[in-house]
């Protein structure tokens, strides 16, 4: 899209939204014709857990949010240095939050 086509949004925040809901974990589904992404955290000693947010998108706008993530990722570690995750290289079985499900066609 070029600058000239480009629209402006006015976006409210609300109070509530405005405090954000922390979130370790999301479990990620999908259908045909859209992901649905549960937001939920996971805390040590605490068995149970409940979804804080759900987001359901459609696949283009899913595929959106990817690109705009890995964009988003790559401008902080050129700021503040890479990233490192950990968790999983010390016990995987005990490990929480974001975590890719492994792709059967990868080697």
């Amino acid at each position: 899209m070029s600058q000239g086509n480009q629209q402006q949004i006015n976006i409210q925040l609300g109070e509530k939204e405005a405090e954000g809901i922390y979130s370790n974990l999301a479990l990620i589904t999908h259908s045909g014709a859209e992901f649905v992404f549960d937001f939920t955290r996971v805390l040590p000693g605490v068995p149970k857990t409940r979804v804080y947010a759900r987001i359901i998108m459609t696949p283009q706008h899913a595929k959106s949010l990817l690109k705009a993530l890995e964009d988003n990722i790559g401008k902080y570690e050129n700021q503040f240095g890479e990233i490192k995750i950990t968790s999983d290289q010390v016990r995987p079985e005990k490990s929480i939050g974001f975590h890719p499900e492994p792709s059967s066609t990868k080697e």
